[in-house]
């Protein structure tokens, strides 16, 4: 173990660790990056989990909110190649007469699709289109903190506010818009019943008309290997395998931050807290788990709505209602018969993670927290429902339930991959209500994870704020 002081500690490797580190390195301080696996990335890693030449995502796959992420404009991931890739389609959800809701990246091209909801679907998205950069530089930091952009908040304000379940039922009249907004809601990981679970369709669908829904060329892995190259040229010091159980472990400085769940933190820290703390970080809830599968294929798959065919992620899950029913028997700790199973087809935009006239498959979908049910059968069915022949064209699989996601990455307790569920008043006071949520109840400690506002997406941000707040204390000026 180093035993070299330093300025400041980052426990954790992840997009927001790697982020943080750096934005602080480049304000003067000396900064070593502690990482428990031997590679860094957290959930943002890739590799040939299935077949040789088949690369997969191991987690994290398609990056809505990372083309959008200031913080990521700001470190210049750009300059150190990384780029972006799309396919014709962003989203598409297939139902079972052979039609499709499509999410286009032209909004009148989404809209026109819709019927007689075009107009509705217009008025709902277009000033969110509109005021998007002011919208994400407002929620892509804490809610608690004075609104930058008033007017952008409000009129995403109560676009978000409804839950996902009220907007299908009075605003939509066809099954094709009710089921696009359900699916990109069910993204909250909620009973869609519940409030603000339509701020997650208001989100990626914006960012859908925005920017697209890309895949990273080369695999999310390059997003991590980008930050590293900023982080190097800052001058931090990364070390890996090097796991850290308590707090006595970490070298000597002035500031660490803590790219871990909040529920690690505690369990790291339990000595350092007094009661009133103790309390309000055992409140802290996590979420469902999830249960993934990665597929080598010998072809496309073979779907039968052509737009389908073309579209980076697909929403399988059948109707809007069977979406809603699917993720309430996850909140209420069941696993259902028919999940709402989140795909992703990252060769459609970068062909070269598969051997030529191959294809991959990144699956998964929500199931209880700390499941070891196997959802191969449920999966493998809902996809065949739309894609009649898929099973023949499945050349080698690998499975993750919820407790051997936890154990690849330490941060996914019970399998959540969201850094903390989102129910009740997740969404605006995270990890709780204050006006200085990075900072954790002893001095000089920082939270800079996904249970940190703006929570879960690779996006940096909260490792971004998190850095900043930390020079704010550290210069004593906040």
């Amino acid at each position: 173990m180093s035993s070299k002081a330093v300025d400041a500690v980052v426990v954790g490797a992840g997009p927001n660790g790697l982020t943080a580190a750096t934005v602080l390195a480049r304000s003067g301080l000396a900064v070593t990056v502690l990482e428990a696996s031997a590679t860094p990335g957290g959930g943002c890693r890739s590799g040939e989990i299935t077949l040789p030449g088949f690369l997969h995502d191991r987690c994290a796959a398609v990056h809505p909110l990372a083309a959008l992420s200031p913080a990521f404009a700001e470190l210049g991931l750009a300059d150190q190649g990384l780029r972006w890739l799309h396919s014709p389609v962003a989203l598409a959800h297939p139902l079972d007469d052979g039609r499709a809701a499509v999410l286009w990246a032209d909004l009148g091209r989404t809209a026109a699709a819709l019927g007689i909801d075009a107009d509705r679907y217009r008025r709902l998205m277009a000033p969110v289109v509109h005021a998007f950069s002011a919208i994400t530089e407002t929620t892509m930091r804490p809610l608690t903190a004075i609104p930058r952009h008033p007017h952008a908040l409000a009129t995403f304000g109560v676009r978000a506010l409804p839950p996902a379940t009220w907007v299908q039922r009075h605003w939509f009249r066809t099954e094709e818009a009710a089921a696009l907004w359900s699916g990109s809601a069910a993204h909250a990981i909620l009973p869609l019943s519940a409030p603000f679970t339509s701020a997650f369709a208001v989100m990626l669908q914006g960012a859908a008309h925005v920017a697209g829904w890309p895949v990273a060329a080369g695999g999310s892995q390059q997003i991590v290997e980008a930050l590293l190259r900023v982080a190097t040229n800052a001058g931090v010091t990364l070390e890996c395998n090097r796991p850290v159980r308590h707090l006595g472990e970490l070298p000597a400085a002035r500031m660490v931050l803590f790219d871990l769940s909040l529920s690690q933190v505690r369990q790291l820290a339990d000595e350092r807290l007094n009661d009133r703390a103790r309390r309000w970080m055992q409140r802290f809830r996590h979420g469902p788990g999830s249960f993934k599968i990665d597929y080598a294929l010998d072809a496309p798959l073979p779907w039968t709505n052509a737009a389908c065919r073309q579209a980076t992620t697909v929403h399988v899950g059948g109707t809007a209602a069977e979406v809603v029913a699917a993720e309430a028997e996850v909140a209420a700790g069941r696993h259902p018969a028919r999940p709402l199973v989140v795909v992703a087809q990252q060769d459609l935009a970068d062909p070269g993670r598969v051997p030529p006239g191959r294809a991959a498959l990144w699956a998964y979908c929500h199931v209880p927290a700390g499941s070891t049910v196997d959802m191969t059968a449920a999966i493998e069915a809902q996809i065949e429902r739309f894609a009649p022949g898929f099973r023949d064209v499945v050349l080698a699989r690998h499975t993750t339930n919820t407790v051997q996601l936890e154990a690849y990455n330490e941060a996914y307790v019970g399998g959540d991959i969201t850094g903390g569920s989102y129910r009740g008043l997740a969404l605006l006071a995270r990890p709780h209500l204050s006006i200085r949520p990075y900072r954790l109840p002893w001095r000089g400690a920082f939270l800079c994870s996904a249970s940190a506002p703006p929570g879960a997406g690779v996006h940096g941000m909260a490792g971004y704020h998190a850095a900043q707040d930390a020079l704010r204390w550290l210069h004593g000026a906040g």
